[in-house]
């Protein structure tokens, strides 16, 4: 794929910006997209991306998707008297009208007004930080519960379909096309062990028992801006995943990303654990920022949330591990599979604290 640097001129001049760019530098830490923060001569600034033509095939409907979800936010946000200038994204259109421009090389290209007074986190140095991101996201849930997410794209099929997942590791187990198999059996046993597990959520959702929801499948806290004075979530970003989903999937990415101290992929798995204190923290926070939109069901099932989460995840990466990391990227050799074993641990620690996980969801009800 071309370097984005080469089409970034043609990319700022299709879009009427307030001014001309007077400055432009590489932005954040993703490694999806290309970001870039612009300046223009007037001192506004601007979140310019490359979408990436690898993980999204199809632009127009990752772009409709958006679109449509920070539209509807910024009406609900209207009529709740919300922060409607910073509660949302707010994407610009090209100068012929579209919501982005596809350059010489087929890339497509985005832009929306950075949001001021806001600050991005890659690890919640406090329980405070993990707790408002809790907020956050609940929130989102709350605000788009009357999206119709059946109307929504899918940008990346079977994303967090655990059960296809599943398909996917015995097919890598199967073809063992390195030979790493033999170095990995202790895992994969792991994971074929709890094949019943991965069918849950989603038997759940068949009987009508979980609803389908707009969701963000990505909900990491680095994907919340926080205000940089309050340090409360101001918006949520990173909207390219945003799909038809299960509420207590977006609860459980946080809980396998947050709630765990270590590294993810720590090798001394005597440090991964599940912390009870921020689980209970999160929870209340989620629940909170829902503001009463969840069922008694999705409540029920959030440890699920956590646990399926956290096991996908590990498949993901023994998965990449066995057909030779072609998807997540690596440092080490090995790194994928010290990253599947941390999940491995995780689960296994949610499953010791099981009962105390669901009298902890119970408490915050």
């Amino acid at each position: 794929m071309p370097n984005a640097d080469i089409y970034l001129h043609d990319a700022l001049a299709a879009f009427d910006l307030s001014a001309p760019a007077a400055g432009v530098e590489r932005f954040g830490q993703g490694h999806i997209n290309d970001t870039y923060l612009v300046e223009t001569q007037d001192r506004r600034h601007y979140i310019f991306q490359r979408i990436s033509p690898v993980a999204f095939k199809r632009p127009d409907q990752l772009m409709e998707n958006v679109v449509g979800i920070t539209e509807y936010l910024s009406r609900e946000l209207a009529e709740t008297g919300g922060d409607t200038r910073r509660g949302t994204l707010h994407f610009l259109r090209t100068r012929e009208g579209s919501y982005y421009y596809t350059d010489r090389g087929g890339s497509a290209w985005r832009t929306y007004p950075f949001v001021d007074g806001t600050v991005c986190y890659d690890t919640a140095e406090t329980p405070e930080l993990f707790a408002a991101s809790g907020r956050a996201f609940g929130r989102f849930q709350r605000l788009l519960q009357g999206y119709p997410a059946q109307t929504l794209h899918e940008t990346i099929p079977h994303f967090h379909d655990t059960e296809d997942r599943l398909v996917k590791l015995k097919a890598a187990v199967s073809a063992d096309p390195l030979g790493r198999k033999a170095g990995c059996r202790e895992e994969i046993a792991f994971m074929l062990d709890r094949e019943a597990d991965c069918s849950v959520a989603l038997r759940a959702l068949r009987e009508g028992r979980l609803p389908l929801r707009v969701t963000h499948n990505d909900t990491k806290l680095n994907n919340v801006l926080m205000d940089e004075k309050t340090g409360e979530g101001v918006c949520i970003v990173d909207l390219d995943t945003v799909m038809p989903g299960l509420s207590i999937n977006d609860f459980g990415d946080s809980i396998r990303f947050g709630a765990n101290h270590c590294a993810e992929d720590e090798r001394d798995l005597s440090k991964v654990s599940l912390d009870l204190h921020l689980f209970e923290l999160y929870t209340r926070a989620f629940l909170e920022g829902a503001g009463g939109t969840l069922t008694d069901e999705e409540i029920a099932y959030l440890p699920w949330g956590a646990k399926l989460m956290t096991l996908e995840c590990g498949m993901r990466f023994l998965t990449d591990h066995l057909e030779g990391d072609v998807y997540f990227h690596i440092d080490r050799e090995g790194q994928n599979l010290d990253r599947c074993r941390t999940q491995c641990k995780l689960v296994s620690d949610m499953e010791a604290h099981w009962d105390e996980m669901k009298q902890i969801v119970d408490r915050c009800r």
